[in-house]
C-alpha cells in the first residue's frame, strides 16, 4: 500500500503560499476568504439568466402563474449572493489601503443596486440580440429556437451581465462571469467591450472581442473573428501600459465574415463588410466591402483600402 509524505508535502505547500502572499505584500486574511468565489458567481449567472428569461431558461417545472414570484424571489436570492462577492472584491481592491468595513458595505450596496436596476435595460438589449440572430440566420425557426440554442445569445447573456459588473467598478467579479460564457461556448469577450443592441454572433466559435473594442448597433460577426490590439505599449519600465484604447471601433450594420482578424485602434465604417479571413490594420471607410483578393467600390462609397494592409 502506497505511503504519501503528506505532512512533508502539506508543510513545503504552506511555505510557498508565504513566500507568494509575502512577494504580493499581501497579508494571511485571519477572518476567511479573501477573493471572490467563482461557485457564488456561478449560481448567481444562473439565477439571473432564469430571472431575465424565467420561462426559457428558468425551472423546467415554472408555471405563468407564479412567474413573477419566481423572479422575485430568485433575484432577491442572486442578488444579495451577489453583494456578498461583491464586498470580498471591494476589500481585495483597498488590500493595501485603508478602507473602513462602513465604506465597503457603502459601496457594494450602491454597486449591487446599480445592477439590480439596470436589469431591464440588459433584457431590452439581449431581446434585440434575440431577434437579430433569428432574423439574420435563415436556418433559425423560432425566437425560442435562438435563445435556447445559439452559443452567441448565450454569451451576450454574460457578456451584457460581466459589462454592467466592469463598469461599476468590479472588474474581477466581471472577468470570472466572461470567462464562463468563454468556457461554455468558445467566445472570448472581455467584459470591457461596449456592444450595442442587436449583436449577432453567427456560430461564435473562436470568436475573440478585447477589453476596448466598440461595436456599434445591428453587427454581424461570424466564428473566428478576432477584434484584438495589433501592438502594446509600454512604460519606461518596459511594462505593458494598461487601459489604453487598442481594440477596433466597429460602427453601424457592419459584417465580418469567418477568420477575419482586424486589430489595433481602427474603424470599420458604417455599413462595411469583412470577407472571411481577412487580415486589416488599417481604418476601413463606410460602405466598403474587403476581400483577401481585392476592395471593390459599392454604390454607396469610394473605397480605396485593401486586404493585406
Amino acid at each position: 500500500m502506497a505511503s504519501f509524505e503528506i505532512d512533508t508535502i502539506v508543510q513545503s505547500l504552506s511555505e510557498i503560499r508565504k513566500e507568494w502572499r509575502a512577494s504580493q505584500k499581501r497579508s494571511r486574511e485571519p477572518g476567511g476568504r479573501e477573493f471572490p468565489s467563482r461557485d457564488a458567481l456561478a449560481e448567481v449567472m444562473d439565477a439571473l439568466k432564469g430571472a431575465l428569461f424565467p420561462m426559457r431558461l428558468g425551472p423546467t417545472d415554472l408555471r405563468h402563474e407564479s412567474e413573477d414570484f419566481y423572479v422575485g424571489h430568485t433575484l432577491d436570492t442572486a442578488l444579495h449572493t451577489l453583494l456578498a462577492q461583491a464586498r470580498l472584491e471591494i476589500r481585495y481592491q483597498h488590500r493595501h489601503q485603508a478602507i473602513t468595513e462602513t465604506e465597503v458595505e457603502q459601496r457594494a450596496v450602491e454597486t449591487i443596486t446599480g445592477l439590480a436596476n439596470s436589469l431591464p435595460h440588459i433584457r431590452s438589449m439581449l431581446d434585440s440580440d434575440v431577434l437579430a440572430a433569428y432574423r439574420g440566420d435563415p436556418a433559425a425557426q423560432t425566437v425560442d429556437e435562438v435563445l435556447l440554442c445559439y452559443p452567441g445569445v448565450l454569451a451576450m447573456i454574460y457578456h451584457r451581465i460581466a459589462h454592467e459588473l466592469y463598469t461599476r467598478d468590479l472588474p474581477l467579479l466581471a472577468r470570472i462571469a466572461a470567462e464562463m460564457a468563454h468556457s461554455q461556448t468558445g467566445i472570448d469577450i472581455h467584459p470591457g467591450a461596449t456592444i450595442g443592441p442587436s449583436f449577432f454572433i453567427d456560430h461564435g466559435t473562436g470568436v475573440v472581442i478585447g477589453e476596448t473594442a466598440v461595436i456599434g448597433e445591428r453587427v454581424r460577426i461570424y466564428q473566428a473573428v478576432t477584434l484584438g490590439a495589433k501592438s502594446f505599449p509600454t512604460d519606461n519600465e518596459g511594462s505593458l501600459q494598461k487601459g489604453l484604447p487598442r481594440h477596433p471601433i466597429v460602427e453601424d450594420d457592419v459584417v465580418i465574415y469567418a477568420g477575419a482578424t482586424i486589430l489595433g485602434r481602427v474603424t470599420l465604417g458604417k455599413g462595411c463588410v469583412i470577407g472571411g479571413n481577412v487580415w486589416l490594420t488599417e481604418d476601413v471607410p463606410a460602405g466598403c466591402v474587403v476581400t483577401q483578393a481585392r476592395s471593390q467600390d459599392t454604390p454607396r462609397t469610394n473605397c480605396t483600402s485593401s486586404s493585406g494592409i
